[in-house]
């Protein structure tokens, strides 16, 4: 079982613009797009929803998508980028917001409007992470999830990370939240969507899980 990760050395930005480029161009709007993506995962209030996160779940979707036969990579690649665009702790709506600002973009960038939905219906996906109706939602779902089987000192700090950024939830009211989050998951099993991975990081997710379970 190789462990998810989503520690380790990020560097400058070149990544994440090569993964952008190679999905959706090098036309200026497209790297104007890309800078403003990148400034909002840089806002100071998130701990664990900033560019490390989204570098790592476009490394796992390309990860996955060499195992997985998704039908449309750059749509995948942009849902990657866009899926924590907005992101305000005390708000609920933000995938969707997320999910609109992705097609709203994407019709700048000339992107057709079934891309452009295809793209919002990705982001809004990751809402719930409920079942993947096909390959790319289950890439990018299990994507956004890898971070779930990393080994128990980088599932800390992702925990630790998304504790911060719920700051203004006092203990009690994040115990419960989290607990039924974590039930959740793990009552769904498999927790993962795709077969590499459910291989990979299925079991460690799971005693992750319980074992923050247990500590709440």
């Amino acid at each position: 079982m190789t462990p998810a990760r989503e520690t380790g050395p990020i560097g400058d930005d070149s990544e994440l613009r090569a993964a952008w480029t190679a999905a959706l161009g090098t036309s200026p709007a497209a790297l104007a797009a890309l800078d403003d993506i990148v400034g909002r995962h840089r806002e100071p209030h998130r701990r664990y929803h900033g560019v490390r996160h989204v570098t790592w779940v476009v490394r796992h979707v390309h990860d996955l998508a060499g195992e997985v036969p998704v039908g449309d990579l750059d749509a995948v690649t942009a849902a990657a980028f866009f899926h924590d665009a907005i992101y305000d702790p005390r708000a609920t709506d933000n995938e969707e917001r997320s999910a609109q600002l992705a097609e709203r973009v994407l019709g700048q960038l000339g992107w057709d409007a079934p891309r452009r939905s295809s793209v919002g219906a990705l982001v809004r996906a990751t809402a719930d992470h409920g079942p993947a109706p096909d390959d790319d939602t289950a890439v990018l779902l299990d994507a956004d999830l890898a971070v779930l089987g990393a080994e128990p000192a980088a599932y800390q700090a992702y925990v630790t990370g998304v504790r911060a950024e719920y700051a203004h939830v006092d203990a009690e009211a994040w115990r419960a939240g989290r607990g039924a989050v974590l039930r959740g998951l793990l009552a769904r099993r498999p927790i993962y969507s795709t077969a590499p991975a459910r291989a990979r990081w299925e079991a460690r997710a799971a005693a992750n899980m319980v074992a923050e379970l247990a500590s709440l």
